[in-house]
């Protein structure tokens, strides 16, 4: 892909992510992960009424009567994508590639941010960490985020979510909303998940193809791994063949709700022929819903 070429898909891929933004996801953004927090703004004296959990007793000794402290909402986020760039990315047999479907669903996220004024970074990772893009406001360093998602070129093929997520923790020490986009092609994340899970509000999108759930009767079909470049030649018009392989996807996929959901991450499963756009407001409006009646 060339500058041009380069600059060209970033430019569509902001009009067309700025238009979603505006017409739906922002406001489901906001619901969700607005006001998460609170910050200290500044001390007053006491007024009947007042929760004397909030008295501030230094202050008060000071000066000889009451005081007490007061918040505001903390308003403004670090909004972190951790995007598998593996090579297994690059299969897709819908719409797009898996790697293309994170791309663009990294893009409605960055934007969302940057519109909420909220701080934005990026993470790529493979079998290594392979860039790490400090949070920062503003557009421009938006668009800097979708040229990598677009165009970085890695070094590695293969995943290592552990390492990625260990990363993570040492170089974002303030608590963080994470959308951490894969193919979850890994192994051995699990106490990593756990310790970035807790130290930040972490969402996982798990990307997938209809083709790794269920193979086409077609006969013998030549494939190789895109991770490991081994090849393997499977007899796809066998029923039994076909039943081994949508019955081992099917405990994989289980396998990994339960990894997630004992880590207590929150799951959005997303296809590359899916209108992920309408999954992710729906996914968030949940979610919305969930922290309110938490709340209440």
């Amino acid at each position: 892909m060339t500058p041009r070429d380069v600059l060209r898909k970033v430019r569509r891929l902001e009009i067309r992510t700025r238009r979603l933004v505006d017409e739906s996801l922002a406001g489901s953004y906001h619901s969700v992960f607005k006001g998460r927090g609170v910050e200290f703004a500044e001390v007053r004296e006491y007024q009947p009424g007042d929760d004397v959990r909030t008295i501030d007793w230094n202050v008060s000794a000071k000066m000889g009567h009451a005081f007490v402290k007061r918040f505001t909402e903390e308003r403004e986020l670090t909004v972190v994508l951790v995007v598998d760039a593996s090579a297994s990315g690059r299969f897709g047999t819908a719409r797009a590639t898996k790697a293309e479907t994170a791309a663009e669903i990294g893009a409605l996220l960055a934007f969302s941010a940057i519109r909420n004024n909220d701080r934005v970074g990026l993470l790529l990772f493979t079998d290594r960490v392979e860039r790490f893009v400090p949070p920062r406001k503003g557009r421009q360093h938006g668009l800097r985020v979708l040229r990598d998602l677009l165009a970085f070129e890695p070094a590695g093929t293969g995943t290592d979510l552990r390492q990625a997520l260990e990363v993570l923790r040492r170089v974002v020490t303030k608590r963080a909303v994470v959308f951490l986009i894969s193919d979850f092609q890994a192994a051995g994340f699990d106490k990593a998940l756990r310790g970035a899970n807790r130290k930040h509000d972490l969402v996982a999108i798990w990307i997938s193809d209809p083709r790794e759930d269920a193979l086409p009767d077609a006969g013998l079909i030549a494939m190789k791994d895109a991770e490991t470049g081994l090849p393997v030649v499977v007899d796809s018009g066998s029923t039994a063949v076909r039943g081994l392989f949508a019955a081992r996807r099917a405990r994989e996929r289980e396998r990994l709700r339960q990894t997630l959901d004992e880590a207590g991450t929150d799951l959005l499963e997303l296809s590359t022929g899916t209108d992920y756009d309408r999954a992710l407001v729906g996914f968030f409006r949940e979610r919305a819903r969930r922290v309110s009646r938490a709340g209440a």
